[in-house]
């Protein structure tokens, strides 16, 4: 058999890692529904015609084909997989509406693929964790704070109760950068947009240049510069913007968006959120806030959760659905930690008892013993083959099973990281509560 070659971008967790994925997943759902956000998924395919409508992401979808189709027919449907799960949404609502109450608040965790070139933190498949509220015909500004605190929420839960590093969340608001670049008589401001966005990788004087392949004057483009290096911790902004001598009513509109984001943040989680300017978002369906996060410390990773204001996403023709949402990317966050060793599990299964088994003749007992157990909530299993008991104890050490049982239901259980072994019944025995189930926790520098 020839050696089997991983492939690159499609990331796979060994079952400790697994585990850690899985709390953090438990505790993202946790939150989600304490907010009220009910859980939906979607297909895991959409028409081309709908995910290559918005945004340049042609060459990210992955195109699905049968392998027997007649090479000879017509395709009338198209299909490829989800690059990410807002696009799958916007259609879930304009299929559902009729079932749903708006404004309607959903989270959805599913995984996503890109066919984009992998690097740490970039996967061609991963999982992706999406919180949104939308509207019917309109839905209230204050939801655009909301959005924002719940996912900030979250990473602190997940800070706390794992050690995952702090998060900053940097804001903006298109309709802030919109009316800017209006003031300035600029009318194509998608395409001041898309350059500004480059502006972390590319550097100031190449994004002025850039402007000025769009026909900006060096004045106009040095303003556009100036504005996207504003960054504060508070609505100090405001007035960073004002001096920078710009008029225009969507300008007002975004700066008292933005104000209302960042007082709120700092009100609820301080030194988490700072409003900047620069940031804009690549898709251009996002019409008001948008949000980038990084991992303090881990900004080589890029954003791990991002989103924003979108008002014309889901049309059906007579309905508007305007909404706001921000994604995770748990996998985006997760994999180069987990690889890093900087998040692990205190085992590798389930398992917290090992119930040894004297010979063959009498697996039975050891098996009832388990029963006994697993009635209690106790992960347990009973040991593959009736060996020295020496070796059934190697075998629960390499797994990493704490404890050993021995006997029947009256019997001994023996912690083999301390070597206590007392007498136990299987009917009322406990383990500690730090062992019943495996444990998570952070191992930083």
């Amino acid at each position: 058999m020839s050696r089997i070659r991983p492939l690159s971008g499609f990331p796979e967790l060994l079952p400790s890692q697994r585990f850690v994925e899985q709390y953090v997943l438990d505790r993202l759902r946790e939150t989600f529904e304490l907010h009220g956000y009910a859980g939906i998924e979607t297909r895991a395919v959409e028409q081309m015609s709908q995910l290559a409508r918005k945004g340049e992401i042609d060459k990210e979808i992955y195109v699905l084909r049968r392998l027997s189709a007649d090479p000879n027919a017509a395709e009338t449907d198209e299909l490829g997989l989800h690059f990410d799960l807002t696009v799958p949404f916007a259609r879930y609502v304009l299929e559902n509406a009729g079932h749903l109450a708006f404004p309607f608040r959903r989270y959805q965790i599913q995984k996503v693929w890109r066919g984009e070139r992998p690097q740490e933190g970039r996967y061609r498949e991963f999982t992706q964790a999406d919180i949104d509220i939308v509207g019917e015909n309109s839905l209230a500004a204050h939801h655009d704070v909301e959005i924002p605190l719940v996912m900030l929420e979250a990473l602190e839960n997940l800070h706390d109760s794992v050690g995952l590093p702090p998060v900053l969340m940097r804001v903006n608001n298109r309709q802030l950068a919109e009316g800017f670049y209006r003031g300035l008589g600029i009318e194509d401001t998608a395409a001041v947009l898309q350059r500004v966005d480059k502006l972390e990788k590319i550097g100031a004087a190449a994004v002025v240049e850039s402007l000025a392949e769009i026909g900006l004057d060096a004045e106009r483009a040095s303003k556009v510069v100036a504005l996207a290096r504003i960054r504060t911790e508070d609505d100090s902004f405001v007035d960073q913007v004002r001096a920078l001598g710009v008029n225009h009513e969507l300008l007002d509109q975004g700066l008292e968006l933005l104000t209302a984001v960042v007082d709120a943040a700092r009100e609820a989680v301080p030194g988490r959120l700072v409003a900047d300017l620069s940031i804009a978002r690549g898709l251009d369906y996002y019409t008001g806030t948008v949000y980038e996060t990084a991992l303090v410390g881990y900004e080589s990773m890029g954003s791990i959760s991002s989103g924003g204001r979108y008002d014309s996403l889901a049309f059906d023709g007579k309905q508007t659905y305007p909404g706001v949402g921000i994604s995770l990317g748990v996998s985006r966050m997760l994999v180069p930690l987990l690889a890093k060793g900087r998040l692990v599990a205190s085992r590798s299964v389930p398992t917290a008892v090992l119930v040894a088994v004297n010979d063959e003749e009498t697996r039975w007992e050891a098996d009832a013993v388990a029963r006994a157990l697993r009635a209690r909530g106790i992960p347990t299993e009973v040991a593959p083959k009736a060996d020295k008991f020496g070796k059934q104890i190697r075998h629960a050490d390499r797994r990493g099973i704490p404890y050993v049982w021995f006997g029947g239901m009256d019997g001994e259980v023996k912690d083999i990281r301390s070597g206590d072994q007392p007498a136990a019944n299987a009917a009322t025995w406990e383990p500690p509560a730090e062992d019943r189930t495996v444990r998570v926790s952070g191992a930083w520098d």
